[in-house]
């Protein structure tokens, strides 16, 4: 394989990727790169022949952010369309974990923390603001009553907030969304 260096636009996102780096996390991205911008030619994008992103999505869109006009890549033109399909989950999974004692005594938390990695907090530094709109035991007690399934529906990321927002006024108004799904597959089917 070979590392080839193109035009940042040549490439193309791929829209059935389903990994997604949010806020602060894609801002530590941006700015590892800019940092440290020799790491990109250590892990190249990989994309196929048509150069559809099949392997960092992520990182292009943060190099994009970062002013960059090249980014380097490597084609992968000898794989199926199955093999690409599986290559975009497996170049996502994470299967090793870290091993926090190393990392506790042999690496500065805040160098850990700024390349991205979510590490420890002081109780005291944690922000579980997050969780003050949400009444978890009222919630959890209800499902258990009601007896409800899930189904998991992948959306847009710019439009997740809207969409959060929309279902708690319908969650206020005990209305479900599985059943509008519900009654919108039925007309379409």
């Amino acid at each position: 394989m070979k590392v080839k260096q193109v035009k940042i636009n040549e490439l193309q996102t791929n829209e059935n990727n389903p990994r997604v780096i949010k806020d602060e996390k894609f801002k530590k991205l941006v700015q590892s790169i800019k940092e440290f911008p020799k790491m990109l030619d250590l892990r190249p994008v990989i994309v196929n022949s048509d150069m559809i992103i099949l392997g960092g999505n992520m990182r292009h869109k943060a190099c994009i952010e970062a002013g960059l006009k090249t980014i380097p890549v490597v084609i992968a033109d000898d794989l199926t369309e199955k093999e690409q399909k599986e290559f975009i989950v497996k170049d996502n999974v994470g299967f090793g974990e870290w091993d926090w004692s190393i990392l506790a005594n042999d690496w500065d938390s805040e160098s850990l923390k700024d390349w991205g990695l979510d590490v420890w907090q002081p109780e005291e530094e944690a922000d579980y603001s997050v969780l003050d709109d949400l009444d978890l035991d009222n919630e959890l007690d209800e499902l258990r009553e009601n007896n409800k399934r899930f189904v998991q529906i992948a959306v847009n990321t710019d439009d997740f907030e809207e969409i959060s927002e929309l279902l708690k006024k319908l969650r206020l108004e005990q209305v479900y969304l599985g059943t509008i799904l519900l009654e919108a597959l039925k007309d379409n089917v």
